[in-house]
Parts: C-alpha cells; sequence; structure tokens
C-alpha cells in the first residue's frame, strides 16, 4: 500500500472514530475534547494502535492552522453586541490576565521544578491562556448557558488572549537563547504583534466583505472558501509582517460576521464543519504525539503545577482585575474555573523542543499533563459548578426546524424568529388581529413537532416558534407586538414563505425555494439559520 493511501486509511479511521467518541461525551460525563485526545493516545506508539508518531514540526504546523480555523469561527460567531459589553473587562483578561497567570505559575513551577526562573516563567506563559477551542466545545457540548455578560466575557477572553501567550512564550525563547533582552526590546515586540495584527485583521476583513459582496461566483460553494481564503491570508500576511496571525484572523472574522454578506449562512455552515474538524484532527493528532509513560513521570509535580494553576494563579488574574467592573463574587467565581486549557498550550509545548532547549521535553510534557487535568477536572465540573453558583441559565427554547432563504445577491430584509411566552401580547390572538405593519409577514409557525401554515385565522398559542419576514425599519414595531419577558428574538438573513393552512409535519414539510431542516440548530448557531435562495 502506498504511503498516502496507508495516510488516508488510517486517518479516515482515527476521524471517525473522533466524531464517535463525541457521542458518548455526554454519557461519560467528560468534555469532548479530552476524549479526542484519549483516542489519540490509544491510537500511539504506547497504545492499541501502535503508531509512531513524533514529527513535532508537523504537529506544530497542523495545529498552528487548525486553531487559525478554530479562532476565525469563533470570529464570526463574536457579536458587536458582546463586544461592546464586554470589551473592556476581555481584553484585561487576554492580556494582563495571561501575564499575571503566567507569572504567577512560573514562579511557583521554577520552585516546584527545580528549574531557573526564566524557565518556570516559559512554562507559565505557555499554559497561561485559556483556550478557546476548549471553551467553545465544553460549553456547546455540555449545554452550559450563562448571563450574557458572563458568556461573553469568557468567550471573548478566550478567543483573544492566545496572541498574548504565543508573545510571551516566543519572546521567553528569545531570551533564554541569548537572542534578546527583557526590557525595551521585549515590550516593542509585544507592542509590534498585536499592532499589526490588529490593522492587518481589519484591513483584510472590510476586503474580504467588499469582495463577498461584489464579486459573482459561479458556484454558491465557493463563498465559504472565499472567507476561508481571507482568513487564512489574514492570518499569514500579520505573520510575514512580523504580527500577530492569531489576533489578526480573529479580528478578520468578526468583521465579516458582523457585516451583512452574501450567503452568510453558508458561511456560518461551512466554519462551523471546519471547526468541528479542525478540533478532532488537532486533539488526535496530539494525542498521538504523547507519551503516557512519561506523563506518569511527571504525575506528581504536574498536579501540583495545575493546582496552583487552577486555584490560585487564574482567581488572583480574575479577582484583580475584574472586580472594578461590578462582577458579583460568584461571576468572578465562574469566569475563574472557565480557564479551561487546552490545544494552544499543547502547540506552544512544542516551541521549546523546536528551539532546541535542554528543558524542552520536561516542558511539554508538564504542559500536556496540565492540560489534561485541566480539560478533565474543569470541563467535567463546568456544568455542576454554574448550576451550584446559580448562574446556570435554562436552555433557549428552539423549534424542530430551521428555515433558511439562499440567495447569492444582497436581500434588503431579515428573518427573526420569536418564541412566544405564556404572557406575550401575541399569545392566544389570530394572526388578522395582531398589528403587524405592512412591511412584516409570518412566514411560518412551529408549534410541537409540527409546521403550521399561517392564514388570517390561525391562532398563536403560548411555546409557538413565530418566523416573522420583515424589512428593518420593521423591526420595533414587531417586538412590541411580541413584547413581554421573556420573549425571544432571533434574527435571519433572509425570508421564505409558505401558504397553506393545516399543520405539517416536519418530515412532510415542501420546499417552497427554501429549506426547511428537520434538524435542530447546533448551538452556536443562533440566530443565523436563513441563507439564500435556491433556484
Amino acid at each position: 500500500m502506498y504511503g498516502v493511501d496507508h495516510f488516508l486509511f488510517v486517518g479516515a479511521i482515527l476521524l471517525l472514530l473522533g466524531i464517535a467518541s463525541s457521542k458518548f461525551s455526554s454519557r461519560l460525563g467528560l468534555p469532548v475534547l479530552v476524549l479526542f485526545l484519549v483516542v489519540g493516545m490509544l491510537a500511539g506508539s504506547d497504545g492499541i494502535g501502535g503508531i509512531e508518531f513524533n514529527d513535532y514540526r508537523i504537529s506544530n504546523a497542523i495545529g498552528t492552522v487548525a486553531l487559525a480555523l478554530i479562532l476565525f469561527d469563533g470570529g464570526l460567531r463574536t457579536t458587536t453586541s458582546a463586544l461592546k459589553v464586554t470589551l473592556g473587562p476581555s481584553m484585561l483578561l487576554a492580556t494582563v490576565g495571561v501575564l499575571i497567570t503566567a507569572f504567577v505559575t512560573g514562579l511557583a513551577a521554577s520552585w516546584i521544578l527545580g528549574i531557573t526562573l526564566l524557565q518556570g516563567l516559559l512554562l507559565g506563559s505557555i499554559i497561561g491562556s485559556t483556550d478557546a477551542a476548549a471553551v467553545f466545545a465544553v460549553m456547546r457540548s455540555k449545554g452550559v448557558r450563562l448571563p450574557e455578560k458572563l458568556s461573553s466575557t469568557v468567550e471573548v477572553e478566550s478567543a483573544s488572549n492566545d496572541p498574548m501567550a504565543v508573545i510571551l512564550t516566543v519572546g521567553l525563547i528569545a531570551i533564554l537563547q541569548g537572542r534578546m533582552e527583557i526590557g525595551p526590546e521585549l515590550l516593542t515586540f509585544f507592542l509590534r504583534q498585536m499592532g499589526i495584527g490588529a490593522i492587518v485583521g481589519l484591513v483584510i476583513g472590510r476586503g474580504a466583505t467588499y469582495l463577498l459582496n461584489r464579486i459573482q461566483l459561479e458556484a454558491a460553494g465557493l463563498y465559504p472558501i472565499l472567507a476561508t481564503a481571507a482568513g487564512l491570508l489574514s492570518y499569514g500576511l500579520a505573520a510575514v509582517l512580523g504580527g500577530s496571525g492569531f489576533l489578526s484572523v480573529y479580528i478578520t472574522g468578526i468583521v465579516i460576521g458582523n457585516t451583512r454578506v452574501v450567503f452568510k449562512q453558508g458561511i456560518f455552515h461551512f466554519h462551523d464543519g471546519m471547526a468541528w474538524l479542525s478540533q478532532i484532527v488537532m486533539f488526535v493528532l496530539l494525542g498521538l504525539l504523547s507519551d503516557p509513560s512519561r506523563l506518569v513521570d511527571v504525575a506528581g509535580h504536574g498536579l501540583l503545577i495545575a493546582a496552583v494553576l487552577i486555584f490560585v494563579a487564574r482567581p488572583i488574574a480574575v479577582c484583580l482585575l475584574l472586580a472594578p467592573f461590578r462582577y458579583s463574587p460568584r461571576e468572578l467565581a465562574m469566569v475563574s474555573w472557565v480557564g479551561l486549557k487546552g490545544s494552544v498550550p499543547i502547540i506552544l509545548g512544542t516551541y521549546p523542543l523546536m528551539a532546541g532547549l535542554p528543558s524542552g521535553r520536561l516542558l511539554f510534557d508538564m504542559t500536556f499533563f496540565v492540560v489534561f487535568v485541566s480539560a478533565t477536572f474543569q470541563g467535567w465540573s463546568l456544568a455542576p459548578v454554574a448550576r451550584w453558583l446559580g448562574l446556570q441559565l435554562p436552555p433557549r427554547p428552539e423549534p424542530p426546524v430551521t428555515l433558511e432563504i439562499s440567495s447569492l445577491q444582497h436581500i434588503e430584509g431579515e428573518i427573526v424568529e420569536y418564541t412566544v411566552s405564556a404572557d406575550s401580547a401575541a399569545a392566544g390572538r389570530k394572526l388578522r388581529d395582531l398589528e403587524f405593519p405592512e412591511t412584516a409577514v409570518v412566514a411560518m409557525i412551529v408549534r410541537g413537532q409540527h409546521i403550521i401554515p399561517p392564514r388570517g385565522r390561525t391562532r398563536v398559542e403560548a411555546g409557538d416558534h413565530v418566523f416573522i419576514v420583515l424589512r428593518p425599519e420593521a423591526r420595533p414595531l414587531v417586538d412590541d407586538v411580541f413584547s413581554s419577558p421573556p420573549v425571544i428574538a432571533t434574527p435571519y438573513d433572509g425570508a421564505p414563505s409558505t401558504d397553506t393552512d393545516h399543520p405539517l409535519p416536519v418530515s412532510g414539510a415542501p420546499e417552497v425555494g427554501t429549506r426547511i431542516q428537520a434538524d435542530r440548530r447546533p448551538e452556536g448557531a443562533g440566530a443565523h439559520s436563513g441563507t439564500e435562495r435556491e433556484d
């Protein structure tokens, strides 16, 4: 069998095992990313698979690409409203917070492991950031829903603090190698990385939205690929210019995700799948790279360092930086506990090995062990801790179908989904009696597992999911029609229509220029489930 054939065969099996393991995540009570790691470890040289793999450079290259795609997807799903609410505290945690966490953990590591202070600080920098892939995956798979201010804080922080960890790691390695000195040179390096990364991200993001809306591509499937190319270009250009590629690709995702672009939902769905693929590949590969026998050797010291990181360093950083922003003690405790570690520290752990540092092997093994403990212990306990602190919100009621409209041109309108509560002004009233503006119309009602094609005599009931097609200026008036706490309004990007008056089972719903899917929307897809016209 040729090498590439063998690679594809083994790779496909590992992917299938990774996907299958995600189905058992909730049953076993373990975060799905931990199971991905376990699959890789079992397939490795010390496991039942017996696969010999120890190429740290290839792992670093694949991990970097995967992380860039994950951050791009995270940027697409980061709303400007979330940034406005938590930009200050999130950015403090993503920069100064990583620095404090790295310093406290590094001091402890140098004493516990008997290594130099600089080596300890290097380990603290490697494991100091909260991992976006771990946070997003665990919160989605565990169904953890926190208050908006809290969830926005942890999600924006986790998606934006990787550049700081990379800068500290690269800078400390340069100092240990004698290529850089602590002081103005390190500060200049930091400012250059952040400044160039931010500027490139904004420029490429703006250029990508302009191109997406102006270019006429022959196939709709090319639009998500064009967006992906923009994200990777953003990373590469920033890195070539001496900036942070991770910060740049994240900002590019934010710009595209918060701008009206054609085939937007196709782009969202494509990158949701790409993010999951990246997580599976990255964690399985990192599992292959590990050596369980060496992890046992570092377990004792690793548990001490993990304890300092989880119970001392992270809480100190969170309390010092967030207390002025009027976070309650319960919220501070929750933000401290959501400091999950994931793929980023393990990828950074390969840097000392590639740099040829004498302590590289020790730092990598220690990093892997601490990440495994954090992802398992904190990831498993995230939902129980949220409930214990009284911060876990009930899941959003979601319809069993999604409604999509596809168009490769701009549509001046949107679809909004309202979940009708018992005390809503619309509950119990017929559609003809609701005071809709002329620029808004009910497209579909979902009741239980049935679609109710709307007519004037159709009565709205509590628990209904009502899909409204409207022009943007009509939104406030329609909000008033369905007003009541806790009405949930969800914006869409396009608008279909349906015109019958009998409940239709979801499985028998017709297609009238739209796609009606019987699957539940994936957690995190949120408001974006309408896309474009199908010819």
